[in-house]
């Protein structure tokens, strides 16, 4: 028997975008059972946008404060087999759900998630966002789950198992990622994560400095909280997840070095300048291009579109590292000492 699905759309202020969501979730060739948008304490018309949509809409009594509080808000509504989170700024593919649903003919499967990929590529923040991507999905993701422990099932659009996720407690509130938080957990216990390459989804990053910094900070924050949380359960119970959380954390590590080491060889050693450059950018050349090609090609894009893309990369990264770094000192020394409470403020990474 062909399981069921509901979909539900967490959504603050999101009368713009929400159109273009819901309706590739009403193209869809695979339908849901039931859409349920969650209003959550919204100023403007999205409540008014999703019924439009037939949607079923919920309006929480005040804001709930968080994407998987606005969810969890919606769940007790769910009476599906699986629940498909799809954030208010992601558009789907048309296949989206008929690609991802069979994977769950395997019992032991409690989540899994697609292929994301940038919706727009106008400022050099979505261009830089969309080579991370690309990169991303297109080799990391795939290198995890062939070793059976994707370490994000992305929360933009998510499939879980109901019955698991009720069971675990709903979407989990005690990071500030959640979907970071369920994937690891339910890999701990035992259970199945699987990334689904072929289901494509787009999503609207930010697309200024200001909105990118917000993002990426909670986004690092989430995941020194899930280190601090899980990783000696992962050690115990997953190691082979437990393993690509320490090659995470190596590269944070050395990122500043790498990035340092052009300017140590050029006026600490003395190095001649042209041939430091040529050795820094080759070697960054040759872990990168080849993947992105490989994405391209998947994708259909212009090579030369996706090349020129690729200097933008490094303001995003330079980003990464900034948050990183301050992710690890509050959440991994400052929190444990009790100097702070960490990152619980939920904030969205768009206007």
């Amino acid at each position: 028997m062909t399981a069921t699905l509901t979909v539900i759309v967490p959504a603050h202020n999101e009368e713009a975008g929400l159109p273009a969501t819901l309706e590739a979730i009403r193209r869809q060739t695979v339908p849901p059972e039931k859409v349920v948008v969650v209003d959550d304490g919204s100023a403007d018309r999205t409540g008014e946008v999703a019924a439009s949509y037939g949607a079923t809409v919920l309006r929480p009594p005040h804001n709930l404060g968080s994407k998987a509080k606005a969810q969890n808000h919606a769940l007790p509504v769910c009476d599906t087999d699986l629940v498909l989170a799809v954030d208010a700024d992601t558009v789907l593919a048309p296949d989206y759900i008929e690609k991802i649903k069979p994977v769950f003919d395997d019992p032991e499967v409690v989540v899994a998630a697609g292929n994301v990929q940038t919706r727009f590529t106008r400022t050099v923040w979505e261009r830089g966002r969309s080579i991370e991507y690309l990169f991303g999905f297109h080799w990391n993701r795939p290198i995890q789950n062939g070793a059976g422990s994707p370490v994000v099932c992305s929360g933009c659009c998510s499939v879980f198992r109901r019955a698991t996720l009720t069971g675990f407690g709903g979407f989990p509130e005690r990071t500030i990622v959640e979907d970071m938080d369920f994937t690891w957990s339910v890999q701990i216990a035992g259970r199945r994560a699987v990334y689904v390459g072929e289901a494509v989804a787009w999503a609207a990053d930010p697309e200024t400095l200001t909105y990118l910094r917000k993002q990426v900070w909670r986004w690092m924050a989430g995941f020194f909280q899930n280190v601090r949380l899980h990783l000696g359960g992962l050690v115990r119970r997953k190691p082979m997840l437990a393993l690509w959380i320490v090659l995470a954390l190596a590269e944070i590590f050395t990122a500043p070095l790498w990035w340092a080491t052009p300017f140590v060889l050029t006026l600490g050693m003395h190095r001649p300048v042209g041939a430091t450059l040529t050795l820094w950018l080759g070697s960054e050349l040759v872990f990168t291009v080849p993947p992105l090609l490989y994405a391209a090609r998947r994708r259909r894009l212009p090579v030369l579109g996706v090349m020129a893309n690729v200097p933008f990369v490094y303001l995003t990264k330079a980003v990464n590292v900034y948050y990183a770094w301050k992710a690890l000192i509050v959440e991994l020394v400052l929190v444990p000492l009790r100097l702070s409470r960490g990152l619980v403020v939920y904030e969205k990474g768009h206007a």
